[in-house]
């Protein structure tokens, strides 16, 4: 069974996240979007570029979306995560305003 359409912004983010795409990746957030990486939260373009650089694009990640489910302005996808740094299955939910990514939440 296909998965839903991601939102435009989300796509974007997880298209630049696999290209190595540090700039398009932070393009995707709002001005004062953040990151929750297991309760550590990164916020505003130069915190989410430190985390990135540390522990996702900066470890060359992939992710390959298994599952995406939608509840009003969130959108949580499963991923098959790889790269140098952690590997395995994730959920990210996505909190998306506007154009623009609000919140990227790293939950499971």
């Amino acid at each position: 069974m296909p998965t839903p359409p991601l939102p435009a912004p989300v796509d974007r983010a997880l298209r630049a996240a696999n290209g190595g795409d540090i700039d398009g990746f932070l393009a995707a957030f709002a001005d004062d979007g953040a990151v929750n990486d297991w309760g550590r939260e990164f916020r505003g373009e130069e915190e989410i570029r430190g985390w990135s650089d540390q522990e996702f694009i900066g470890r060359q990640v992939t992710l390959e979306v298994t599952a995406v489910r939608t509840q009003g302005s969130t959108t949580t996808v499963s991923l098959q995560v790889g790269g140098n740094g952690y590997t395995g299955p994730s959920d990210f939910a996505f909190t998306v305003e506007g154009d623009r990514i609000a919140l990227m939440r790293i939950t499971g």
